[in-house]
């Protein structure tokens, strides 16, 4: 099933990946993978291997709301303006939620998208 769709939890060490259509979603979590080393910054590289992952998920959507906490989003608007700038256009919003269930999170894409076709609303 190819899913256009997509809305995605996360914080730092977790994603909450579901891809969904009128009828149907499918969920996955990724997780962050810690390296611990010596290295200067290391936890900088992590976060950015978390980060490519959580783009690669929904490299093939056309659209993507992300929500979370406001530091994760920020973290992850700007590595996307540094690292994934063709995924940007194609992210319909950014939205500051507490642990939602998920359906919560997909009835808040698709409200997001009904709003967005009436004119109510665009993109980030």
């Amino acid at each position: 099933m190819t899913f256009l769709q997509a809305v995605i939890w996360l914080d730092h060490h977790t994603a909450h990946v579901i891809e969904f259509d009128a009828e149907h979603m499918q969920e996955r979590h990724l997780r962050a993978h810690v390296h611990n080393t010596r290295q200067h910054r290391s936890e900088v590289r992590s976060e950015h291997e978390f980060f490519a992952e959580v783009c690669d998920a929904v490299a093939s959507m056309e659209s993507i709301l992300l929500t979370g906490a406001h530091k994760v989003q920020a973290d992850l608007r700007h590595f996307i303006e540094r690292h994934r700038p063709a995924l940007a256009h194609r992210i319909s919003g950014w939205e500051i939620v507490d642990h939602p269930t998920s359906a919560q999170l997909v009835a808040l894409a698709r409200n997001r998208q009904q709003q967005a076709a009436m004119g109510l609303v665009t993109g980030s």
